[in-house]
């Protein structure tokens, strides 16, 4: 069976492949006069790396113009992607959770995850938890933390970025997992860590680059991460499963999806175009300062891996007895 570490490792030969079997008959086909690039969530860090990707995609469209389209948890954006015209100039750059978990949190939605085509994976980032002055300075590791909330039970909260979430979720399998009662308390924007550093909450589940810059100044104390390896933003932070609940590794993906009718000519070139970019040293250091790193994986792994991990995503919900909502 496929796993995500498996796809961490074994992917980067295979993109490389890939790209080289696309470039022939995509350098025969003329680039685009204008493309679109959608994007689900108010600027910030979607729509900076679709820029970035995009400032070096001048081979696939003369002019790429990115989108953002916030509402509804992304799905505004989604659902304007599967309207469009699937001719390869709109394309939309998401987490792969629109995918991956929200047919399972949701009662309704307007679109079916095969109203897609995946392009390719862009770049990943792991999650950490984070902890404040509300828990004990002697708390230093995920292990200490745990003790301390099986004790003050009132107190052992995290926040996230909303309810339904791939964070609401970590952090419920965690007090599932490890048996004690983590209570959740949704944020939006950046609420979560605000209430970390004043202490209104004991901890947080929230993107590494959200709170890298807390942890390395000390005002924050970061116990785990749960990408596969250690990240380089914060090496001396154990693994989730370092920490002794390999469960709960998670990676966030980003990636480009095109509407499903999409001629697969069309696709291979947008493909091969990505491929391009992320390969470029504009790209590479770019997103580097956005604290997330590129993950591009061949089209095919990039099917299975959406696969594997809503299978995941299914599992995890009807886990934690989550009701889905509207």
């Amino acid at each position: 069976m496929i796993t995500r570490r498996h796809l961490l490792t074994g992917s980067a030969a295979s993109v490389v492949l890939s790209a080289a079997g696309f470039a022939p008959r995509a350098a025969a086909q003329s680039r685009l006069t204008t493309a679109r690039i959608l994007t689900g969530y108010t600027p910030g860090l979607p729509d900076a790396v679709a820029r970035l990707i995009a400032d070096q995609m001048k081979d696939y469209a003369a002019s790429i113009v990115i989108e953002t389209r916030p509402g509804a948890s992304g799905r505004v954006a989604v659902e304007a992607v599967k309207a469009a015209d699937a001719d390869g100039s709109i394309i939309l750059f998401a987490p792969l959770g629109f995918i991956t978990l929200f047919p399972h949190v949701y009662k309704t939605l307007r679109y079916e995850p095969q109203d897609f085509t995946p392009v390719s994976t862009a770049v990943s980032f792991a999650t950490s938890l984070v902890v404040g002055p509300k828990v004990p300075s002697e708390a230093r590791t995920l292990a200490d933390f745990i003790e301390w909330s099986r004790g003050n039970s009132r107190h052992a909260t995290y926040g996230t970025p909303g309810v339904g979430t791939s964070l609401h979720f970590i952090g419920a399998m965690l007090g599932r997992t490890a048996g004690f009662e983590y209570l959740h308390v949704p944020y939006q924007g950046r609420g979560a860590i605000q209430d970390v550093l004043k202490g209104e909450i004991a901890s947080a589940i929230l993107p590494i680059g959200s709170s890298v810059a807390l942890v390395q100044s000390g005002e924050l104390r970061a116990l785990a991460t749960t990408g596969p390896r250690r990240s380089p933003l914060l090496p001396d932070v154990p693994t989730i499963a370092e920490a002794g609940y390999p469960a709960l590794e998670d990676l966030t993906w980003y990636g480009f999806f095109v509407p499903a009718k999409t001629p697969p000519d069309k696709v291979e070139r947008l493909n091969s175009a990505i491929q391009r970019a992320l390969r470029t040293e504009e790209v590479k250091s770019g997103v580097a300062k956005l604290s997330v790193e590129i993950d591009a994986i061949a089209a095919d792994e990039f099917t299975r891996l959406l696969a594997s991990e809503s299978k995941r995503w299914k599992a995890i919900v009807q886990t934690t007895a989550f009701t889905p909502t509207d």
